[in-house]
Formats: structure tokens, sequence, C-alpha cells
């Protein structure tokens, strides 16, 4: 297993150990013990699997509360998974990574808590999966605009992006509720 630290404190671009020959391939997706070995010492609660379309943009999400560290990967198609830091006291608050994941790379991404989340479709259709650290929770749910000026994300578009009602209404970076010093995954989930 390859790690790569990228530009946001503590997200991680993890390629997996994979075994091939003539008759396909084997990979761990998911082992806890090597995952801590690594930095992520998390508990996983809930997968999530979704399908898209070429162009289909979904994000930017997080819940404010019941947050979620997510561990994402594709295991068809193609996407430009991207992150962006909305913990204040972060040395890389307001910062974003994009990298490519997709069945070829089949590169996992960690997310940790007090990200916001989103990824664009780059093949015809993608299949995307996702451990979650905590339970889905409309109610903290948040969006921020996927093109926010401010974030400045540079997307691989070719024609204007798919998106749902919810995604094309999302607050701008500067109006978005985020993470206040001192935040800690623990105390946002207290009182569930």
């Amino acid at each position: 297993m390859k790690v790569q630290e990228t530009k946001i404190s503590g997200a991680l671009i993890v390629d997996p150990a994979v075994f091939g020959d003539e008759r396909g391939f084997f990979l761990e997706s998911f082992n806890e013990r090597a995952m801590r070995s690594i930095g992520i010492d998390a508990h996983f609660v809930q997968d999530n699997h979704s399908r898209s379309q070429r162009n289909v943009l979904r994000g930017l999400h997080y819940q404010l509360g019941q947050t979620q560290g997510k561990l994402v990967r594709v295991v068809r198609g193609k996407v430009f998974d991207v992150a962006v830091d909305l913990r204040r006291d972060s040395p890389t608050f307001g910062k974003w990574e994009g990298v490519e994941l997709s069945e070829e790379n089949r590169r996992l991404f960690w997310l940790p808590p007090g990200l916001a989340h989103g990824f664009l479709v780059l093949s015809d259709s993608a299949d995307f999966l996702y451990k979650a650290t905590d339970y889905y929770a409309p109610a903290f749910e948040r969006t921020i605009l996927w093109n926010d000026p401010e974030l400045g994300i540079e997307w691989p578009l070719v024609d204007e992006p798919i998106l749902s009602a919810k995604d094309a209404a999302g607050k701008a970076f500067r109006d978005a509720e985020v993470f206040e010093a001192g935040f800690s995954a623990r105390e946002t989930n207290a009182g569930r």
C-alpha cells in the first residue's frame, strides 16, 4: 500500500496493493489494522453506493452535526473527487484537493471529519462507494456551491454539469457554517 499526503491536513490518497494475473485481480479495499498503521483510525458505521452518469456533479456536501469521515473509491468508471477543508483552526482551512478516482487506478481517498466533499463524473457512468464514520442525518446536511469563486476549484468540465436542485442552491463558502476552533468529531457526534 502506498500513501500520499495531500494539501489538506489529514486527507490521504491510498493506493492499495493489487495482486493480479490473467484471471483478474484481488485487493483489500479496507483493512482496519492497515488503515490504523497509516493514520486512519476510524470506526465506520455506514457504506454507501451511488451511480451517476457523465457530467453529474454531486456536492459540495458535509454534515455539521454527526460529522462524517469518508473513505471513498470508484469501482466502475472515473470521477474527479474533491475535498474542501472547513475546519477553521486547520492550517489548510478553505483549501481544496482534487484527485481522480477510477476503476483503473483503484485509489482510495480518505477525508477526515470536517471536510466538504463532492465529485464530477468523467466517464459515461460511475459507481462510487464510500464508507462513513457516522450516519447520514439530513437535518445536519449542508451544501456549499460547487463553483464558489473564493474556493476556485478547477473542475475538469467539458459541458455544463448536471446538478440536483439542492446542489444548485448551495451556499457561498464565505456564508457557510464551518467547524469552529477546537472542533472534534466526538464533540459534534455527542448527544445522539
